[in-house]
């Protein structure tokens, strides 16, 4: 059975890189209806921290990506790792160090001074030593000298790599903990791991993972490194590209899967489609179809594709999420708002349901202030008379509906003889703050007539006050 694994460091939030990982990861294992497994590597003690452990099993479980297997956690194994290293050891795969740093550092400072490859030169490789107590000690993996290490990468094709080039790397400190090459190799192994999807910042690291897994004569799976995302000007992503941790997505109004169908096309193609159902991308999902260079970050993008999820998904749900959103800032409606019909017009103008949330505020408190551009054109001294009008009949209205309203907003177009926009627009303004809304007799009588009357008011004040 094909297994695959993503494997996060719990150092921090977990970021748009990352979660592309997990995604190939998630895709590939349920195109072959494989397994994915879901490992915290959390050697790094002194970095690694349960508020990121917890931040990343929220980015996984928001967008949906659910695993087979796991969480499992690397130091919940450490007594497998001694005991592999131990089993290393034994079988004269590895050897005990006690270079010191002062050495290291000179042996490196040598070595780049002469213009070579800084690298452990094998000073302790063949002396036997065992453990001491009284001596700071490492473990050193005692790496092939002859012959080559090979491997298809199913993203940069085949890599050979001369075991000549390869030190005797670090499998244990001097303190027992295993380092991240070992540990890696173990738990691949101990897991079943047959497929290997990461960042090709590792690509380095893969020579060395397979001498220790053909120490350990256990089986070498396939791998794929596909190439880091970058910002907008070819240099490595950061907050300055707008690229951000996951759940900061969440909470700027950005959809799952719509995230997810942005970062599947971060490095993967399906000839020019853009949009993508979830089951779209796991039937059309290959290994060979992974880019081989590497992908840009564009936020615009992003924002272009959630609004497509915006537009096209069930109702029901974005009124649900602008619903929870307004919880969440304590803001009080009734049950029986019409939700359906406002954000149903207004999801086809924003990106995001942040942006949506804001675009209906004026239905449920105060606004503080006039959209400048539509101030400018509509709250102008032409529109005292149309408003102070509309505020006198409205305010004899008995009957506040939509019908009712419009008769009204018709009566004074009538009687200034003007065109609709003419009294219409500055009644928008005046009550949304902006110029759009759904029809303004709908808005008038969603508002309600206290709310309305207020604002018709204060519109006529700031135009008699800034055009006096």
């Amino acid at each position: 059975m094909i297994k695959t694994r993503f494997a996060p460091s719990p150092t921090g939030v977990l970021h748009v890189g990352g979660a592309r990982t997990a995604l190939f990861c998630w895709l590939y294992s349920k195109k072959v209806d494989g397994r994915f497994v879901l490992r915290i590597e959390d050697t790094d003690l002194e970095r690694s921290t349960p508020e990121s452990v917890q931040a990343i099993l929220d980015a996984m479980q928001w967008l949906g990506l659910d695993y087979d297997e796991g969480p499992y956690y690397q130091t919940q194994r450490f007594a497998r790792y001694i005991e592999v290293i131990n089993q290393l050891i034994e079988q004269g795969h590895a050897y005990y160090c006690e270079c010191s740093r002062e050495r290291l550092d000179d042996l490196r400072e040598q070595q780049m001074a002469a213009k070579q490859k800084p690298r452990y030169d094998g000073c302790c490789r063949e002396l036997g030593l065992q453990a001491d107590s009284d001596k700071p000690m490492v473990v050193r993996f005692k790496n092939p000298q002859q012959g080559v290490v090979s491997f298809h990468d199913h993203v940069k094709g085949e890599i050979s790599v001369s075991n000549s080039e390869l030190d005797d790397l670090i499998i244990a400190r001097s303190d027992g903990s295993p380092t991240y090459n070992l540990s890696v190799v173990v738990d691949d192994m101990d897991m079943d791991i047959t497929h290997v999807l990461r960042g090709d910042d590792h690509v380095n690291n893969t020579p060395r993972q397979i001498n220790i897994l053909n120490a350990l004569a256990a089986p070498v799976p396939e791998y794929a490194h596909v190439p880091m995302i970058l910002g907008d000007d070819g240099k490595r992503l950061s907050k300055r590209h707008g690229a951000v941790g996951v759940m900061e997505y969440f909470a700027a109004g950005y959809l799952p899967e719509a995230l997810l169908n942005y970062l599947v096309r971060l490095g993967w193609s399906h000839g020019d489609q853009e949009i993508f159902t979830l089951q779209e991308m796991i039937d059309n999902f290959s290994l060979d179809g992974l880019n081989k260079s590497a992908s840009s970050f564009n936020t615009d993008k992003l924002k272009w594709v959630n609004q497509q999820y915006l537009m096209s998904s069930p109702l029901d749900r974005i009124v649900q999420l602008v619903r929870q959103r307004l919880d969440l800032l304590e803001l009080v409606y009734d049950d029986d708002f019409e939700f359906a019909t406002v954000v149903d017009l207004y999801r086809q103008r924003v990106f995001t349901i942040n942006e949506l949330v804001d675009s209906i505020l004026y239905c449920f408190q105060d606004f503080t202030a006039y959209d400048e551009k539509a101030a400018q054109k509509v709250l102008k001294p032409a529109a005292l008379e149309p408003l102070q009008r509309l505020l006198d009949l409205l305010a004899e209205l008995d009957s506040w509906n939509a019908v009712s309203i419009h008769d009204v907003v018709a009566k004074v177009t009538a009687e200034l003889e003007v065109g609709m926009g003419k009294v219409g627009q500055p009644l928008r303004v005046a009550v949304t703050g902006g110029s759009f809304s759904p029809p303004i007799d709908q808005t008038v009588e969603l508002l309600g007539k206290e709310r309305s009357i207020n604002r018709i008011q204060r519109a006529i004040e700031f135009i008699s006050t800034n055009h006096a």
